[in-house]
């Protein structure tokens, strides 16, 4: 009996902490939240960025307002040609330019369907998060096991995409006040 007992009570942890994990906020979710009230106020639908980390690589944002917050980050073959794009605040343009012209393995993309930051799961009635990455996209919809995925599995790529969210969020944050 202490066998079975313990067997239960490790398993309803199991289910306890992977719902907590569903549940809790994201460390994108201030920091998306902060860049859509920032291009609202700045009356902007568009912003972009250079990876301070690797000239290389940039960041951009489409914002449909009330809707959705679109991130792209890509390495383009022409680094230049964005540099300039960004110091005419260009925006709209590099993210067009890297949805369709940069170098596709380097293509990492983000639909945050209600530009609040990344959510494991979306609530009752609420459209999910995209996040594709080289080409293989995962929806965070709570299904892991329609993406032919362990819950593991699953909510390792949801914390790595909320980490690199995060930190592209923070370089176009930053390139917001520059503009303001």
């Amino acid at each position: 009996m202490p066998r079975l007992a313990s067997g239960f009570i490790a398993a309803v942890l199991t289910v306890a902490t992977a719902a907590g994990a569903l549940a809790q906020e994201s460390k994108s979710t201030p920091l998306a939240k902060q860049l859509v009230a920032a291009l609202e106020a700045g009356k902007l639908d568009s912003i972009a960025a250079q990876d301070p980390g690797a000239p290389d690589i940039f960041f951009a944002a489409l914002y449909i307002q009330g809707s959705q917050l679109l991130v792209v980050s890509a390495k383009y073959t022409a680094p230049q040609l964005l540099t300039d794009r960004l110091g005419k605040k260009e925006y709209r343009d590099t993210y067009i330019d890297l949805n369709s012209a940069s170098v596709p393995a380097s293509k990492m993309l983000i639909q945050d369907s209600l530009g609040d930051g990344l959510r494991p799961k979306a609530g009752d009635n609420q459209p999910f998060d995209i996040y594709e990455d080289g080409g293989k996209r995962t929806m965070f919809d709570g299904n892991w096991k329609s993406q032919k995925m362990s819950e593991q599995d699953y909510m390792k790529t949801f914390s790595a995409a909320d980490d690199r969210y995060t930190a592209i969020l923070t370089a176009l944050l930053a390139q917001v006040k520059k503009t303001s």
